[in-house]
């Protein structure tokens, strides 16, 4: 096993992370948190691999004689990529929502926001 998708899903997620930190308009910090997500997939699909595994498809009932990939870390890492587009869509409404009410989308210039 590889330790490289796991360096790889690590440095998508500190990437997405100090983005989101370091951010002064919400557009980039929506774009910086799909990294962040993206670094899921590739850990979730990291963890699932399996060298000289086949594709989980069976054309019978019989147990396979090959080793074959979990498919429940496919069907995760799908839900995943799922749940993320919603996310974003909502996020990026939200965003266009404050623009046009506020004419900004710098979170420090929001002050009719603060509680």
């Amino acid at each position: 096993m590889s330790i490289y998708p796991y360096c790889v899903a690590a440095w998508l997620l500190l990437t997405g992370a100090y983005g989101i930190c370091r951010s002064h308009n919400m557009v980039h910090a929506i774009v910086c948190l799909s990294v962040c997500q993206s670094g899921t997939y590739v850990l979730l699909l990291a963890v699932g691999y399996q060298r000289g595994a086949t594709a989980p498809v069976f054309g019978s009932t019989t147990k396979p004689n090959r080793n074959v990939v979990d498919p429940v870390v496919q069907a995760m890492t799908l839900t995943d990529i799922v749940v993320a587009a919603t996310v974003t869509a909502l996020l990026l409404a939200l965003a266009i929502q404050i623009n046009k009410r506020h004419r900004t989308v710098d979170p420090n210039e929001l002050r009719a926001l603060r509680g």
